[in-house]
């Protein structure tokens, strides 16, 4: 939902695509290599972290639906 300005409400943008936040521990030396990878690919972390997933599920899973859009 968009604020009207001047209403003392904060504006929030609404994004084209659902996505979930999720808040996820790993273990310093798992991070830190992520970190890394992030770093040298120029992206953030977290699209590594997607990346990582996608992969994953690939490749376990590789008939289940994933993606926006359901791409395969």
């Amino acid at each position: 939902m968009k604020a009207k300005p001047g209403n003392g409400r904060k504006q929030t943008r609404i994004q084209s695509t659902s996505a979930v936040r999720a808040s996820i521990s790993f273990p310093s030396e798992i991070y830190e290599t992520l970190d890394i990878i992030a770093k040298q690919k120029k992206v953030s972390l977290a699209w590594v972290v997607r990346e990582a997933a996608e992969q994953y599920i690939g490749e376990k899973w590789p008939l289940f639906n994933r993606g926006a859009g359901g791409q395969q």
